[in-house]
This record gives structure tokens, C-alpha cells and sequence, in this order.
């Protein structure tokens, strides 16, 4: 049996009870460590499990599954993801691959930033398509996060924007010449993703376009969701810029339609006494913040 099983989004003690008992009866146990982190490393999950945990990075799990799925058929191997198993669309791909082999598979759920983005009072119904920021380079601006955004915007919903995460990645120069040589782990920050929401802003405005949102649309940026020190800020999206929400991992919400009752759980979380004081209740149809 391959299992599948989500370790939520704070520390060692987030996972569930029956995902730690199926860690104790497996054979192998892995430890996907791509797609998100927790608040602590390997060796403090390693301890409280009380299992050796074999790291599974992006190129193990797009590239060499079979090597996880190896003895599947009778034996019991774990999968292990921060989070609930299914927040990345490659764990799928490792599930077709698992059936295809004739390998049975259970997942074992758990939180993640999907439905915990709650705990800043929007409520998760009224959220539309998750969306992904990339870090930008010098010759390489994707602008296309926000013409989901603008989607959503146009039906009143809510945007969960998940930030970049770069971890073992290869620079362009040693990714041609083959060198094993990894870049240092980087994680953006809701004032990076800002920055540059708010560049696109400028560069729809100079194209004459109607704005979906502008430096004034409320905003939420979230931090370590699930840990202790979880930190929640709401304000303007110029604000959030500047916004201190301390260490990874980040993620930030681009609001809709806001009900008097959102408004009120996102003035406990504001950047500033000012940040909600100009604050128009508009209907979902309409752009203006």
C-alpha cells in the first residue's frame, strides 16, 4: 500500500493520529520537501516519529518515482506532505502512477493553507481560483496572476494567492553545463508579491485598461499559518508592501466583495487604524475598493 499522508501546516505534532500510526507500520518513509515547509526540520519530524525519513525533492518525485514505488505491492510506504497531500497537483501524478503499477493507495488528510486561510475571518465560500506568484527575474515578468485575479474580482470572490517557493533549484548557467549545484532556498514575502502586483497595476493603467484592483483594494497577508507565532495583517495593497509579517511561509489574499461581518474579523487583523477608513462597500460587479 502506497500511503499519502498530509503533516498540516505547524509543527511535529500537527499530524493526525492515524497518520502516526501508519508511519510506525511502514517500511520506507519519505518526506516530500518541494512544494511547502513546516516550522521545523527533518530531524525534529525524524525524532517524534520515531522513523528515518528519506527526503523526496521535486526531481525524486517528477523524475524517479519508481524508486518510491519500489516494493509497494507488498510492502507499506509512506508519502509524507506538508499540509493535505492533494495541495499539489504532482501528488496526483504519483497516485497514476502508483494504480498503473497495480499499487493500492490510501491518503490520510490533514489542514492546509486551502481552508486554514480562513483564520482571517473571509469566509472560504466566497473564495474563487487560487492563484500562483512567481518570482520575478530580469527578463522574466509573468503577468497572467493577475488576469485570474481580475476574474475573480469581476464575481466578487476572494483570491488566495500562494507565493513562489525556490528550493534546490539550479541556476540557468549551471542547469547548461549539468552541475549538481544547488541555489540557496529563497521564499517570497507578501511585501515582494506586492511590489510587484503593484508594478502590473502601473503597467495596466499606462495600457489605458480598467483596473480589477488598485493600491487601495483591501488586502491580507498571512504568515506561518498554524504555527504559534502565526502573524495576520489587512490593509490596502500599498500598505502591504511595507507590511512586517516576519519568516516563511507566506501567503496573501486579494479580497472581493467584503460582507459587513468579513469587514469586521479584518479590522482585528489592521495594518493601521487608517487602513479600512476609506472603505467603500461596492457590489461584486464593481472594481473600486
Amino acid at each position: 500500500m502506497l500511503y499519502l499522508i498530509g503533516l498540516g501546516l505547524g509543527d511535529v505534532k500537527d499530524i493526525t493520529v492515524k497518520g502516526m500510526e501508519t508511519i510506525k507500520k511502514c517500511s520506507r518513509v519519505y518526506l516530500e520537501a518541494y512544494t511547502s515547509i513546516l516550522t521545523v526540520g527533518k530531524e525534529a519530524l525524524e525524532e517524534y516519529y520515531g522513523r528515518e525519513l528519506i527526503l523526496a525533492d521535486r526531481e525524486m518525485v517528477e523524475q524517479e518515482a519508481d524508486e518510491i514505488l519500489k516494493d509497494a505491492d507488498v510492502a507499506d510506504v509512506a508519502f509524507l506532505v506538508v499540509g493535505d497531500p492533494f495541495g499539489a497537483t504532482t501528488h496526483s501524478d504519483l497516485v497514476l502512477r502508483a494504480v498503473k503499477a497495480g499499487i493500492s493507495y490510501r491518503v490520510i488528510h490533514n489542514a492546509s493553507i486551502m481552508n486554514a486561510v480562513g483564520c482571517c475571518g473571509l469566509q472560504l465560500y466566497s473564495f474563487g481560483e487560487t492563484v500562483s506568484v512567481v518570482f520575478w527575474t530580469d527578463t522574466w515578468k509573468p503577468e497572467s496572476f493577475y488576469d485570474k485575479i481580475k476574474r475573480n474580482r469581476l464575481n466578487g470572490m476572494h483570491t488566495l494567492c500562494l507565493l513562489d517557493i525556490k528550493v534546490k533549484e539550479q541556476s540557468v548557467e549551471n542547469l547548461i553545463k549539468g552541475r549538481k549545484i544547488y541555489e540557496p532556498p529563497r521564499y517570497m514575502s507578501v511585501n515582494q508579491a506586492s511590489e510587484q502586483l503593484l508594478e502590473v497595476i502601473q503597467n495596466r493603467r499606462e495600457q489605458s485598461e480598467e483596473l480589477a484592483i488598485s493600491e487601495d483594494t483591501i488586502c491580507v497577508g498571512l504568515s506561518r499559518v498554524g504555527a504559534e507565532d502565526q502573524k495576520i495583517l489587512a490593509g490596502p495593497l500599498k500598505e502591504m508592501a511595507s507590511a512586517e509579517l516576519g519568516g516563511p511561509l507566506h501567503s496573501m489574499i486579494i479580497s472581493g466583495h467584503l460582507h459587513p461581518l468579513e469587514i469586521d474579523m479584518l479590522k482585528l487583523f489592521a495594518v493601521s487604524e487608517a487602513s479600512f477608513e476609506n472603505l467603500k462597500m461596492t457590489d461584486s460587479s464593481t472594481f473600486t475598493s
